[in-house]
């Protein structure tokens, strides 16, 4: 079941994209900064996210230094959410890291397609799946 973190200061645009992505095989959670996304993310065990979706404009961390953080020990789908519409925004968001850039106001089903797309490709390319086999030759373990 994969897991999605929704991080924005709004909470209608939380509470409009939970509802749009409620999928029966889906785990959404829910932060409503970019400091509590990232509390959360470093609590959780390795490899519980699946994808996040992440305002950049928040009141206490922008969204890029907090993706850069998470960037730092997973390489998970980060889809930045953001009234930021300039090119120059988009251009660094994406060459920081977001594996995706979505302008408000957005389509929410357009967000839907696009995070399903974006968990389509992690967990296919084994991004979400972490091997629990160990193959041991002489002293050295592989995990």
């Amino acid at each position: 079941m994969p897991n999605i973190l929704i991080c924005d200061d709004e909470k209608d645009i939380v509470n409009a994209l939970k509802i749009y992505l409620s999928d029966p095989d889906y785990q959404i959670f829910e932060a409503w900064n970019d400091r509590e996304a990232l509390e959360i993310f470093e609590k959780s065990a390795e490899g519980c996210f699946d994808a996040i979706l992440m305002d950049i404009m928040m009141p206490q961390m922008d969204g890029i230094t907090a993706m850069t953080k998470i960037h730092e020990k997973s390489n998970i789908p980060i889809i930045l959410l953001t009234a930021k519409s300039e090119d120059a925004d988009k251009i660094l968001g994406l060459n920081v890291g977001a594996d995706d850039y979505i302008t408000k106001p957005f389509h929410p089903l357009e967000v839907t397609a696009r995070v399903k797309s974006q968990l389509r490709r992690y967990l296919k390319l084994g991004g979400g799946v972490q091997s629990s086999e160990v193959y041991t030759i002489g002293g050295i373990e592989l995990r």
